[in-house]
């Protein structure tokens, strides 16, 4: 059975195996976890004023919640961090 919608959590992630937490759950509701997928990288790049060294997007199917820790966190190159620096 799938989701019958997404929703998009942002998470600030620190250092280490600590746990992301969420700061952020978006009100827009996607019908897909591709469309949701799709609109992370965008959502993210709204969000830079977060007080966390890392900041990233999950999509929750709804009614779940979201749990990343921040070593599973995928980096972005050093030049993409260079453009929004904390």
């Amino acid at each position: 059975m799938t989701a019958a919608f997404f929703l998009m959590a942002i998470m600030g992630c620190g250092e280490g195996d600590a746990s992301c937490q969420q700061v952020r759950l978006l009100e827009t509701r996607y019908e897909s976890q591709a469309a949701c997928s799709a609109a992370t990288e965008a959502a993210v790049a709204r969000f830079v004023d977060i007080d966390y060294p890392v900041v990233v997007a999950q999509c929750l199917a709804g009614g779940s919640s979201a749990s990343v820790k921040a070593s599973d966190v995928k980096l972005p190159p050093a030049q993409a961090t260079a453009l929004f620096p904390r």
